[in-house]
């Protein structure tokens, strides 16, 4: 039950009367109802809500917005609506004044419902999948891997919570050019091992220090076993050898981070099946490939600009983004990346998934249009295609950058981080900045057991909950079921602001779940906590009064609920105690 937007309901129907009623004796002129907003000003001495429905109406009424606002107050009636009194400020706004009835069905409507209090019925069950991280196998995790880990399994949970049929995948890109380049790769370092400097790294080879472990290790087991075999042979023996232990330790360190996939979903699978060549297949039947130097080309230009001249975009607008047609198939006949993605994502579609969301590095900025596009291109809706674009993560320590690990020397690792930062840390502090902007990860904070860490805060006030309830039930007060007329004690400032918060839960699941941005729920529950900190020193839990004791009982009960939900959706622990 979501009691803030029943409130805003009941309000809107009460002003929508009272304008009709002022319509209907003369004092506004015949016009259609202007369309208005409700919302919670940032200075709540101005009012729980405020309305601009005056402003609004200045256009179709003709008059000044404040004439205006007095005609609609003066025909307002807040019985059957949560507000117990309104006053009209400034230029026109009108303010509204919640009643004991809204701070008691809060407090009310959390306790009844602890386990689904914030759930909605938002996203109507819809099939959505959110693939993230999707790392390539040929080498460790990085610092965005951990970045999108966390925003894209944060999301997940967040869109499940409004009521969406959530679906996590990992692609793993196991076929391809990046697996032809890791063979030739752990080749030349296994042969190094045999014959030196005679053997030549090739240029575009991955120059990681794993690679050379790889082939050691192969080389430590099996010897020169693959020396004198044919390079196709002993490539593919390096792969077989490398690539399930790639992909084993993602899986792991996934597992560590607490993050559990409905399927890791292998490229090679794709080709296996021929889906792939379906793709090219598909566009060429649409008269959208043509054949160029060997090689089969996608009329991306074409398609791209067709789509923006029907969005109404300039011709000049068109021009200035270069767009160009993509390679399909190379000359060798290997299909690219993007042909084995298009057919991916295809794949998506036809499992039923109705909308796609991707959690990408903002270096494939250029990759979404086109994309888009190829889904339009053979038949699906682009626009049910979502990427939430990650931009950089830095490590910072005492105010500096790091990129090697002090342990291993070598580039930091997903693996390295989670040695170092607890997991409940990194996926709190990575959820704390919008994707979209670059993030500067602080590994002193990330391990500090104090208030300046946003995730020990928030766990800190649920702990500090516990204690009080402990410390209660001592006494031999337990918390009870209260009346409205107790709850309706509940009248303190620090009160009524923290019960108010605690309503919003369930808009801002919905707001996050719409924008694709968990960190707004980081951010309401870090709040959540300095409210119940504030409500905590200026108010009395234990008092004299019985009921007031109970009340406040049932505030503290309300807040631990919440705060377990938000962490417990991001798979982030709750101490009971500190």
């Amino acid at each position: 039950m979501n009691i803030y937007a029943e409130a805003v309901g009941k309000l809107k129907l009460a002003i929508n009367s009272a304008i009709e009623k002022a319509i209907s004796e003369g004092d506004l002129p015949q016009a259609e109802l202007p369309d208005f907003i409700i919302e919670t000003p940032a200075d709540r001495s101005h009012g729980d809500f405020a309305t601009n429905a005056a402003m609004a109406g200045a256009k179709a009424f003709r008059m000044p917005p404040f004439k205006i606002a007095q005609a609609i107050t003066s025909h307002l009636d807040l019985e059957g609506t949560m507000c117990e009194r309104f006053e009209t400020a400034g230029p026109g706004f009108i303010n509204f004044f919640l009643g004991s009835k809204f701070y008691s069905a809060v407090v009310n409507s959390v306790l009844e419902n602890p386990e689904t209090y914030g759930n909605s019925d938002f996203g109507k069950g819809e099939k959505v999948m959110v693939e993230f991280v999707s790392a390539n196998p040929t080498g460790p995790m990085h610092m965005g891997n951990a970045r999108g880990g966390a925003l894209g399994d944060c999301l997940a949970a967040v869109l499940d919570k409004a009521g969406y049929n959530v679906w996590r995948e990992f692609y793993v890109n196991d076929a391809g050019n990046q697996i032809e380049k890791f063979g030739c790769s752990l080749e030349a370092r296994y042969l190094q091992i045999f014959k030196g400097d005679e053997i030549v790294f090739p240029e575009d080879g991955y120059q990681g220090v794993d690679i050379t472990e790889l082939a050691q290790e192969y080389a430590d087991i099996h010897g020169d076993s693959l020396v004198n075999v044919s390079s196709e042979e002993r490539k593919k023996a390096l792969v077989d050898f490398a690539l399930p232990k790639n992909i084993s330790k993602m899986q792991s360190d996934m597992a560590k981070y607490n993050i559990t996939y409905d399927k890791w979903f292998f490229e090679s699978e794709l080709h296996k099946s021929g889906a792939v060549k379906a793709v090219v297949d598909t566009l060429t039947e649409k008269g959208l490939t043509y054949e160029q130097d060997g090689a089969v080309w996608y009329k991306n230009k074409q398609v791209l600009t067709e789509k923006l001249l029907k969005q109404g975009k300039t011709q000049k607008y068109i021009d200035n983004l270069e767009l160009k047609d993509d390679v399909l198939i190379r000359q060798n006949g290997n299909p690219t990346y993007f042909t084995a993605d298009i057919a991916y994502h295809k794949n998506k579609f036809d499992r039923g998934f109705t909308t796609l969301i991707d959690i990408w590095g903002a270096d494939h900025h250029g990759h979404v249009m086109r994309m888009k596009g190829a889904m339009d291109a053979i038949g699906y809706d682009g626009d049910k295609l979502n990427v939430v674009l990650m931009q950089l993560v830095k490590l910072v320590k005492n105010g500096e950058i790091v990129r090697m690990s002090k342990r291993t020397g070598k580039a930091i690792q997903l693996g390295d981080l989670l040695e170092e930062v607890p997991v409940d840390s990194a996926r709190f502090l990575f959820n704390t900045r919008e994707a979209n902007t670059q993030m500067d990860f602080d590994l002193d904070l990330a391990v500090a057991q104090d208030n300046q860490n946003p995730v020990y805060y928030v766990q800190y006030a649920h702990a500090r909950i516990c204690s009080i309830i402990k410390a209660l039930a001592k006494d031999g007060i337990n918390p009870r079921k209260c009346t409205d007329a107790e709850l309706a004690l509940l009248t303190a400032p620090e009160e009524k602001e923290l019960i108010h918060h605690l309503a919003s839960y369930t808009n801002e699941i919905e707001s996050a779940a719409k924008d694709y941005d968990p960190t707004k729920i980081t951010r309401y529950v870090t709040q959540l906590a300095t409210l119940f900190h504030k409500f905590y020193n200026a108010c009395r839990v234990k008092g004299e009064d019985e009921a007031l004791t109970q009340a406040r009982l049932a505030l503290c009960e309300s807040v631990k609920v919440v705060i377990k939900n938000v962490l417990t959706m991001f798979n982030i622990s709750c101490p009971e105690s500190m």
